[in-house]
């Protein structure tokens, strides 16, 4: 991966961060990485931990970030979610899986996105 590609990468994952904070929610893990993968962003809002993926994108020439996200890839943010949870033990919680599409200033927010 490019240095440019990991900058904007690294702008939305921040912009991302920014509107859950604004809308209430406690970051608790950037870029968590273990050996099978690395989650974005681990988030909490009462008793709801959430999991978000965030992709960011220049241009919409190949599709919308969001689409980027096919089953696959919410395979492994599911297993890599059990093993975050495996290693932060917590009171029984509701978990949820987002996706945050950015392109330049515009922040789209799906969540239960699966």
């Amino acid at each position: 991966m490019t240095a440019g590609r990991r900058a904007l990468g690294a702008r939305g994952e921040r912009l991302a961060a920014q509107w859950y904070e604004r809308n209430g929610y406690e970051v608790l893990d950037r870029n968590w990485r273990c050996r099978e993968g690395e989650l974005d962003l681990v988030l909490r809002r009462g008793g709801t931990v959430v999991f978000s993926e965030v992709k960011t994108r220049s241009s919409r020439a190949y599709g919308s970030p969001a689409e980027a996200v096919g089953p696959t890839k919410q395979r492994r943010i599911r297993r890599l979610a059990l093993q975050w949870l495996g290693a932060h033990p917590m009171a029984a919680v509701e978990v949820r899986f987002d996706v945050v599409a950015v392109m330049g200033t515009e922040i789209d927010v799906v969540e239960s996105a699966f």
